[in-house]
């Protein structure tokens, strides 16, 4: 019923039907997306620990399943390879016709929230909440350092032009350059204030969007500010630049996309394309014509880069993590907020981050068919009841299941827990 929601809503848009397209198969939050080089080809990073990749010249899609947690990022490679980051501290190097893990680069000691792949191919930097910034041999997939310099997590990571120097933009509200070659930083570019999210360069400018707000654009040769792009929204989440390079789109947390001509850095639309929360993901399709984007649907959306959309075209129906808690009963509350984005009460067949939970009372942990769970999960012996639900939450998934995929988190009041257990008991 939902996804015939959506369906509709870009039916009612005056654009021909051409002009608009939905990539569905997600179980979960689409955080990033990005274009073949060729344009027949995309991937999208999603909370549902996968990535797909969907071939724009048809329906077909793939999927790359092996992170342990959300995916946040990912990118193409040379030779057929990509690789994606998340919240499960690693960078996957894949061969995207197979689907085959190449390269596994573990080391991070938090959520790999950026990654970026230098010119010659040869070299991958990954940015993490850690707080470091991992450079790696992507043909061995080895670690060849680890930069430490900035004061909190760091988002995001783009190298310079001729490879030689690497970027960092980071929640410490610096942006940072670093020699690549020796590992150490060349110079601090940016102090802004507030934790700077999204990076993106072309040429001899680099252009920021920070916590605040903040979008501006610097010359990398004077460090001049070329443009201040600023409107009164924040955070801005994503950046991406047309094939040409003459268009730049900016998406931001209040579901507004913005497009700038980067020769004269005049904004050239500004649209509500998501009636509710974000838009985390930004992409220029390969004419450069159109945009990729995704946010808090299941779904991510292809559409004009340029027009003048009378109504937003994503998230705009409630999810149900997101539903008034006022309007349902308590149990059902701890359901949605704390359960539904990774798990379904029924085995309705759909891609998420956790294990469908139909006929959760007495069944052993780690057995739901074509899931895919870690060791610890698959090995824990135990079965769910009232008890170990009971304990799950109170306890923390980190301490009851150390080393499980689920996020850290507490149901701390007793009766909050039973009121889940009661909802689970009926309702699975």
């Amino acid at each position: 019923m939902r996804l015939l929601g959506l369906i509709l809503t870009l039916a009612a848009l005056p654009a021909t039907a051409a002009d608009f397209r939905l990539l569905v198969g997600h179980g979960g939050p689409v955080m990033d997306a990005v274009v073949s080089d060729d344009g027949a080809l995309a991937l999208t990073a999603s909370f549902d620990n996968s990535v797909g990749v969907w071939s724009l010249g048809s329906e077909d899609v793939r999927w790359l399943e092996g992170h342990a947690a959300a995916v946040k990022t990912a990118i193409f490679l040379p030779d057929g390879r990509a690789a994606s980051s998340g919240d499960d501290f690693a960078v996957i190097v894949w061969d995207v016709s197979s689907g085959e893990v190449l390269s596994r680069m573990e080391g991070h000691q938090g959520q790999v929230q950026g990654v970026a792949i230098s010119p010659d191919g040869g070299l991958l930097a990954s940015a993490s909440w850690d707080g470091k910034i991992g450079l790696w041999d992507v043909a061995t997939g080895e670690n060849r350092a680890m930069l430490t310099s900035h004061r909190a997590a760091v988002n995001d990571v783009v190298f310079s032009a001729d490879g030689r120097l690497l970027y960092s933009a980071s929640a410490d509200g610096t942006i940072r350059s670093w020699d690549v070659a020796s590992g150490q930083e060349t110079r601090l570019l940016v102090e802004h204030g507030f934790g700077v999210n999204r990076l993106l360069r072309h040429d001899n400018w680099l252009a920021y969007g920070a916590v605040d707000g903040g979008t501006r654009v610097i010359d990398l040769g004077s460090d001049a500010e070329l443009a201040d792009l600023t409107l009164d929204r924040r955070p801005i989440l994503s950046m991406a630049l047309s094939p040409e390079g003459d268009v730049m789109a900016v998406g931001d947390g209040q579901g507004f996309v913005m497009t700038v001509d980067t020769s004269t850095w005049r904004i050239k639309g500004d649209y509500q394309a998501a009636g509710r929360g974000p838009i985390w993901a930004l992409a220029f399709t390969g004419d450069g014509k159109s945009l990729i984007a995704g946010g808090i649907d299941d779904a991510a959306y292809i559409f004009p880069a340029e027009n003048d959309l009378q109504a937003p075209i994503m998230a705009t129906e409630t999810r149900e993590f997101l539903t008034d808690p006022d309007a349902m009963p308590n149990g059902e509350r701890q359901f949605r907020r704390k359960c539904s984005i990774c798990h379904s009460l029924a085995d309705d067949g759909v891609r998420r981050a956790g294990p469908n939970l139909a006929g959760l009372f007495g069944r052993r942990a780690g057995t739901v068919p074509g899931y895919r769970y870690s060791d610890t999960v698959a090995n824990l012996g135990i079965d769910w009841t009232s008890e170990t639900i009971d304990q799950l939450f109170d306890l923390g998934p980190d301490h009851f299941i150390p080393g499980s995929k689920m996020p850290m988190q507490r149901i701390v009041k007793p009766e909050d827990r039973q009121d889940l257990i009661d909802f689970l008991r009926d309702n699975t």
